[in-house]
C-alpha cells in the first residue's frame, strides 16, 4: 500500500524536507512511500536577497530538481488542514478546491512580515518580505526620478533597526543614487525602538554597524517607533515628523497562519513548540520545521531562529525524521550548535560574526566576500542530479552560514 508524505511550502525548509525525506527512503530502498511537496510555485524564492536590487531574479527553479529526486510537486495554495482526517485542502493553479490525503505532515509554510494596524501603513508602507512587494519598492524607487527634486522624494525611512531593517538601509543610498543621480542629496534614516544603534543584534556587532552608518550617511532615530504612515512621510510616536516618499517596514515577523490549524503549543511568534526530533508536540503525523518550528538547537537553551540558517538544517532533519516515523526506523535529533551572522552593511562591507553571543570574526570587505559568497552559492538549491542532491540533503552535514 502506497504511503505518502506531504509538505506544505518549497523554502528552505520545505525544498531540504522534501530531499531529505526522499534520500532516507532510497537508503532503505522504499519505492512504496511517495514525497510531495505543495506550493503556489515550484521555485526556492531566496529571500535572504530581497533587500537586494533586481529582486524579480532572486529565485531557483525546483521542478527540475524535483522530477530528478522523484518528488511529486503539487501546485497550489493550501488553506485548510484536517489533522484528525490527515488532508489538506488547497487551490490548485486555475483557482478550483483540490484535497490530498497524507499519512505525514510536514509544516513548512514559512513566515510573513507583521503589519499592525497603524494609520496608513498598507496603503503606504512597503517592505521587503516576499518578491512581489520587494519588486513593488524596486519600481518605486526608479520612478522617484519622475518626481519634482524635494527633500522628500529623496528620502527612505525604514522602520526596523534589526537584521532586515539595517541591511535594507545599508543599500538605500546607492539604490537611491543610481535612480536620481550620484551627485544627489539623499536621506536614509531608520527608526528602532531600541536604545542604541543596533542593539537588537548585541553588543559585539553594533560599532561595526556604527561605523558603516556613518560611513554611507544612514542615520539613526533610536527609542522611537512609527505612529502612522502617509503619502509624504512618517509621524513618529513622540509627534516628530519625517518627509518621505519612500517608507520601509521591517519590523516583526510570524509564523504562517497555516499553523493555527494545527493544534499544539505556540511561541509569540506563532511558531509550533516541537520535539526533538521536529514532530509537533501532541501530534503523532504531523511535523514542523524551518520558520514554523520552535526548536531547541542545543542543551543550553538556544532556539532556531527564522533564518535561512537554521531553516535549511531543519529541513534536512525533519524530511530524515518524517521518513523515518514512517519507516519505523531511528530518527536523527536535530541539533545545530553552530550558530553565525554574516550582516551586509553595503558600501561600506560587511560584519561576520559567530555564536550567540557574537563575536566579530571578519568585517568590511572580508565580511562582504563571504556574504556574497553565502547569498550567490551557498543557500541555493543544488544540482538537478540524483545523486547530488540526495547526497546534499544529508542532516550530518554542517550548516556553516
Amino acid at each position: 500500500m502506497q504511503q505518502h508524505i506531504l509538505i506544505i511550502g518549497a523554502g528552505f525548509g520545505g525544498m531540504w524536507s522534501a530531499l531529505s525525506a526522499t534520500r532516507l527512503l532510497d537508503l532503505h530502498g522504499r519505492n512504496d512511500v511517495s514525497v510531495s511537496v505543495i506550493a503556489p510555485q515550484a521555485e526556492l524564492r531566496i529571500r535572504p536577497r530581497f533587500y537586494e536590487t533586481d529582486v524579480e531574479q532572486m529565485k531557483a527553479p525546483l521542478a527540475a530538481l524535483f522530477a530528478a529526486v522523484g518528488v511529486n510537486f503539487i501546485q497550489g495554495a493550501a488553506h485548510e488542514i484536517d489533522v484528525a482526517g490527515k488532508r489538506v485542502a488547497y487551490r490548485d493553479g486555475q483557482g478550483q478546491q483540490r484535497v490530498v490525503d497524507y499519512d505525514r505532515l510536514v509544516m513548512a509554510s514559512g513566515s510573513g512580515v507583521v503589519r499592525p494596524n497603524l494609520a496608513g501603513l498598507d496603503e503606504h508602507a512597503f517592505d521587503v518580505d516576499q518578491i512581489e512587494s520587494a519588486s513593488r519598492l524596486e519600481q518605486h524607487i526608479k520612478a522617484l526620478a519622475h518626481l519634482p527634486a524635494s527633500a522628500a522624494r529623496n528620502t527612505v525611512v525604514v522602520a526596523g533597526g534589526g537584521f532586515t531593517g539595517i541591511e535594507t538601509a545599508s543599500e538605500m543610498p546607492a539604490r537611491l543614487r543610481a535612480a536620481l543621480g550620484l551627485d544627489a542629496e539623499v536621506r536614509v534614516i531608520i527608526i528602532d525602538r531600541g536604545s542604541k544603534i543596533g542593539a537588537s543584534l548585541g553588543e559585539g556587532i553594533s560599532p561595526a554597524i556604527i561605523e558603516a552608518s556613518a560611513a554611507l550617511g544612514v542615520e539613526w532615530r533610536v527609542n522611537a517607533s512609527v505612529a502612522s504612515v502617509d503619502a509624504d512621510g512618517v509621524t513618529l510616536a513622540d509627534g516628530q515628523r519625517i518627509e518621505a516618499k519612500t517608507v520601509v517596514w521591517t519590523v516583526g515577523v510570524r509564523a504562517s497562519a497555516l499553523t493555527e490549524q494545527v493544534p499544539g503549543q505556540r511561541d509569540p511568534h506563532g511558531r509550533l513548540h516541537v520535539d526533538g526530533n521536529l514532530k509537533v508536540i501532541g501530534q503523532d503525523h504531523v511535523f514542523a520545521t524551518g520558520d514554523v518550528a520552535y526548536a531547541a538547537t542545543d542543551d543550553l537553551g538556544n532556539h532556531a531562529l527564522m533564518t535561512c540558517q537554521h531553516a535549511i538544517a531543519l529541513g534536512r532533519h525533519s524530511g530524515n525524521n518524517v521518513a523515518a516515523d514512517l519507516l519505523g526506523v531511528a530518527p536523527l535529533p536535530y541539533r545545530q550548535h553552530k550558530y553565525v551572522t554574516c550582516l551586509d552593511l553595503g558600501a561600506w562591507g560587511a560584519v561576520y560574526t559567530e555564536g550567540w553571543e557574537r563575536e566579530v570574526k571578519l568585517i568590511k570587505d572580508e565580511a562582504k566576500t563571504l556574504k556574497q559568497q553565502i547569498n550567490s552559492v551557498w543557500i541555493y538549491p543544488p544540482a538537478a542530479d540524483r545523486a547530488i542532491a540526495l547526497a546534499a540533503a544529508d542532516p550530518l552535514i554542517p550548516v556553516v552560514a
